[in-house]
């Protein structure tokens, strides 16, 4: 049945032509903006997903930035630290030096002074961006930003790489050392130091009744108790010591040490030897050595060389105790001086513990660099993961839009047809009436 007042065909036509113009739309949108999806209209769920990791992305760009500063930070205290640890062994070298007979140690403290400068010098320029990880002005750790952790509920979490900061001041105050002259006035000196010999209470000479120690012989030394501010000094003499042209001349060391609040009769004992032992590695012929003895409380000292050796000992009250070496950063520098015997050889046993403190800086510090770079390369590679996730949501199949297109064009030009041979059937019944 035919009807003018409804073209059944036209409407089937225009609906259809509808349809493939809002296909064309759709896929022509699809090619200008490069989207398949490129609002919530499109796909709701798709979209919002897509928009948090493309959040997620922008944050980390942010933290590789973070990551470079920090990672920027952290190289320049590490290569101070590795530059101030070759500084303090060529400051071990001329202590070593200074351990030797007939040598100028005037001169040798004149290049001990300036190599110290060197370093306060490293130490006040290893800043980035105004911020120094080994000046001492701070021990807050610094906290660099690394990660964002979001969970399966979509909390975010902020992760953070923690930085520990090296103390490598030079300027650090401390306390140098300083031996009592004051004799013992509550007990013997005996009962805080004794040995083979006689134990003086004080004066400048430790060997009134020495203990003499014979050839391949040994020396029990005991500290028996400890009070702060008490010396302690073991003076050896007839050592044979190394001379400037490897030669060896006969002579006297003094190893002395005062004890602190803190300290017990094996730190008082463990001190003495590591300047002891620090000496005879460095200026001896190794024919000499001490240990600890029995008990951590004895110091044992044997005489491997072919000539009798004597060892006094000496016990004074009134003495100041000096920093810790392990504490207060490098000030320990300024207190060096090797122009006596006792301040070469103890300034013998501290440096390897400065020189300790600041490989360990260097260590510290290139670990964390190590570390802060590996998250670096981590973060980079996760955003383009996260990029190419998002891409795979949301971005449009460029090949397949371009057929799409060329067959929706085809289609809306059959639709036109179509919808205009539809068009025409009013007409032909028209025919009908003639």
């Amino acid at each position: 049945m035919s009807s003018i007042l409804t073209n059944s065909s036209a409407m089937v036509a225009l609906q259809t032509l509808k349809g493939i113009n809002a296909g064309l739309a759709s896929t022509q949108s699809e090619i200008s903006t490069g989207k398949s999806i490129s609002s919530a209209k499109d796909n709701a769920a798709v979209w919002a997903i897509s928009k948090v990791m493309e959040s997620d992305v922008q944050g980390f760009s942010g933290i590789s930035d973070s990551l470079a500063l920090g990672e920027s930070t952290v190289a320049v205290a590490r290569q101070a630290s590795e530059t101030i640890t070759d500084l303090l062994t060529e400051v071990k070298g001329k202590i070593v030096a200074a351990q030797e007979e007939n040598v100028d140690r005037g001169k040798i403290q004149t290049d001990i002074d300036a190599l110290t400068d060197q370093i306060k010098s490293v130490v006040g320029a290893a800043q980035f961006n105004g911020l120094n990880l080994i000046d001492g002005s701070s021990s807050d750790a610094l906290n660099i930003l690394s990660s964002l952790d979001r969970d399966s509920s979509g909390n975010v979490n902020a992760s953070q790489i923690e930085v520990a900061r090296q103390n490598l001041s030079v300027s650090t105050p401390v306390n140098a050392q300083s031996y009592g002259t004051t004799a013992v006035s509550v007990g013997a000196a005996s009962d805080y130091i004794s040995g083979a010999g006689t134990t003086q209470e004080a004066g400048s000479d430790a060997l009134t009744a020495p203990a003499t120690v014979a050839a391949s012989g040994v020396q029990n030394i005991t500290i028996g108790q400890v009070s702060e501010g008490i010396g302690y000094q073991i003076k050896m003499d007839d050592l044979e010591i190394l001379t400037a042209d490897g030669s060896t001349a006969t002579g006297t060391r003094t190893f002395e040490y005062v004890a602190s609040a803190s300290d017990g009769t094996a730190e008082v004992a463990a001190n003495l030897i590591s300047q002891i032992n620090a000496f005879f590695g460095a200026a001896t012929d190794s024919d000499y050595s001490v240990s600890v003895g029995a008990t951590d409380n004895v110091i044992t000292v044997t005489n491997g060389s072919g000539a009798a050796i004597d060892i006094g000992l000496q016990a004074t009250e009134g003495g100041t105790p000096g920093s810790d070496v392990s504490t207060g950063g490098l000030g320990t520098l300024a207190t060096l001086d090797v122009t006596t015997d006792s301040g070469a050889t103890g300034a013998l046993a501290a440096i390897d513990t400065l020189i300790d403190k600041a490989t360990e800086a260097a260590a510290a510090f290139g670990s964390a660099e190590s570390r802060i770079e590996t998250q670096s390369d981590f973060i980079s590679n996760l955003s383009d993961s996260l990029k190419t996730g998002i891409g795979a949501l949301v971005d449009a199949d460029m090949e397949e839009a371009s057929a799409r297109l060329q067959a929706l064009q085809t289609q809306q030009q059959l639709g036109i047809q179509a919808l205009s041979i539809a068009n025409q059937q009013p007409q032909n019944i028209l025919s009908l009436f003639r």
